[in-house]
């Protein structure tokens, strides 16, 4: 496999690492430096622009379409304006469209945590408050894209985050349109089998109504533990046009929550005029069978279960050698560094996934550190307690990661000692000053969080040089780029 060549620049957004590869090209993690804050970046090369058959690589699998150049291009820049027109917090923002002399990209919101269909995938059976506060968030989110007359076309799994707060995020308006957009291609079918709604195979009218059928499918999908629709693309398409699945309650092997079944069945009927006319209508109806408050975010146990089954558990009999599911966040980079000798990558991301939750992201750099010097569980969870101030905050952390407290005693650091005068013969303006300390503190805090106190605590120490100190905590940083920016920022200017 060729090595993927990463740009140093795209617009004005220095590139700090690659997430992924998108439907159309590959995402990277940039930065921000006007506003000085991480953001993704979704790209498309330029030659696939170019090229006349380049539609074929983002059409349904299975169903061949051609697209012209110019559409494939207008299609990338539409998805900006018209997801950028959308300010939701069940949405993931878009910042900017912008091409250069390889890439037409679009900068967006940094958003952690794992897609849907990780948790579907890893054997999460969401319990009734989960699966209606899931669809209670993804379906205000769609009632608020139909208003400003923008669907999103692929609703799925894949493209619905899960946060570490709960809360869900509807991401890749990758193939949205404005309802005002050109649709005389009507060849041109996009989307996901499975989710695809049948007007769209049919080449009827396509509105709105089809973002209602993909969420009725993801509905069942978290109702009945399976997909209603299963097999090739062949066989999904002809389910999809011509077959009825069974209810969501009677496919579920629980048999739950069978009044739910009318709603799924009105929200994936065939016929766009069957189903629920809105997003609102359909969420209404969830909630009025449902019949109590509905939380505003899934339940911490069911995050915290997942992350500990994708991190910690090892791979089965029969799993062939692959990777167990590991944490995964939506345009957020992971490091491409070998871990440290004798600890597995997935247990020490999973590591780092529990303690940012207290540190910030300084975590990957305090884990990898500690983990050169620890090399089982406990001892690493008891190295990297101290780092957590709250003992009630330690205690979540070590239980998180064990499954259990700790059973040895925490020895903490004891405090490092105040910045003090200089010892005999050191020049005084050398020396690292309680104004230096406080500056570089405060500025490390704006990139790395409330941990930033802690590191440039620890490197304070007696009669330590001012080109030492800065040193020790500029290398918590990531990348050269951004240590440079810090120094700049906390003052540290070498002559």
């Amino acid at each position: 496999m060729a090595t993927l060549k990463v740009p140093e620049k795209l617009g004005k957004y220095p590139i700090t690492g690659v997430i992924g590869r998108g439907a159309m090209g590959i995402v990277f993690k940039g930065y921000d430096p006007v506003i000085k804050r991480p953001v993704a970046i979704k790209t498309i090369r330029k030659e696939l622009l170019e090229d006349d058959d380049a539609g074929t690589g983002i059409a349904a699998s299975g169903i061949s379409s051609q697209y012209a150049s110019d559409t494939l291009s207008s299609r990338f820049q539409r998805e900006a304006q018209a997801a950028g027109a959308l300010n939701h917090p069940g949405i993931v923002a878009v910042y900017e469209y912008g091409e250069d002399s390889s890439y037409a990209f679009i900068a967006m919101e940094l958003v952690e945590g794992n897609n849907l269909r990780d948790y579907i995938a890893n054997g999460t059976s969401f319990d009734e408050q989960d699966t209606v506060s899931i669809m209670s968030q993804l379906l205000d989110a769609l009632h608020y894209a139909h208003s400003a007359t923008v669907w999103h076309r692929d609703i799925k799994p894949a493209n619905i985050m899960v946060m570490s707060n709960g809360r869900i995020k509807l991401t890749d308006f990758g193939i949205a349109r404005l309802e005002s957009a050109d649709r005389t291609r009507t060849n041109v079918i996009m989307g996901t089998p499975g989710y695809i709604a049948p007007e769209l195979y049919l080449g009827g009218q396509v509105d709105h109504r089809m973002d209602i059928f993909a969420a009725g499918v993801v509905f069942y999908q978290l109702l009945a533990r399976k997909s209603p629709f299963r097999g090739g693309p062949e066989a999904i398409m002809h389910d999809v046009c011509y077959h009825d699945p069974e209810a969501a309650s009677r496919a579920d092997p629980s048999h739950r929550w069978p009044q739910y079944d009318a709603i799924v069945s009105k929200a994936i009927a065939k016929a766009p005029s069957d189903r629920f006319q809105s997003a609102g209508e359909f969420r209404s109806a969830i909630l009025d069978a449902y019949a109590q408050p509905v939380a505003n975010t899934i339940s911490e146990a069911t995050i915290v279960t997942h992350r500990s089954k994708s991190a910690f558990a090892e791979p089965g009999p029969g799993s062939g050698g692959a990777a167990p599911s590991t944490p995964k966040t939506f345009s957020v980079a992971g490091s491409s560094a070998p871990p440290p000798t004798g600890w597995s990558g997935v247990v020490l991301a999973g590591v780092e996934v529990e303690i940012a939750k207290y540190v910030g992201p300084v975590a990957k750099v305090l884990v990898r550190r500690a983990a050169k010097e620890n090399k089982d569980l406990e001892s690493l969870v008891g190295a990297l307690m101290p780092a957590i101030d709250d003992p009630k905050e330690r205690s979540a952390f070590a239980r998180a990661v064990l499954g259990k407290p700790m059973t040895t005693p925490l020895r903490i650091t004891p405090k490092m000692p105040e910045v003090s005068t200089a010892p005999p013969g050191t020049r005084p303006g050398d020396l690292l000053s309680a104004t230096d300390l406080e500056r570089a503190t405060k500025v490390l805090i704006g990139y790395i969080g409330p941990i930033g106190k802690v590191i440039a605590k620890r490197a304070a120490t007696e009669g330590v040089s001012r080109r030492d100190f800065f040193a020790k905590v500029a290398g918590s940083l990531d990348n050269d780029a951004v240590r440079e920016r810090f120094m700049r920022e906390a003052g540290f200017v070498e002559v």
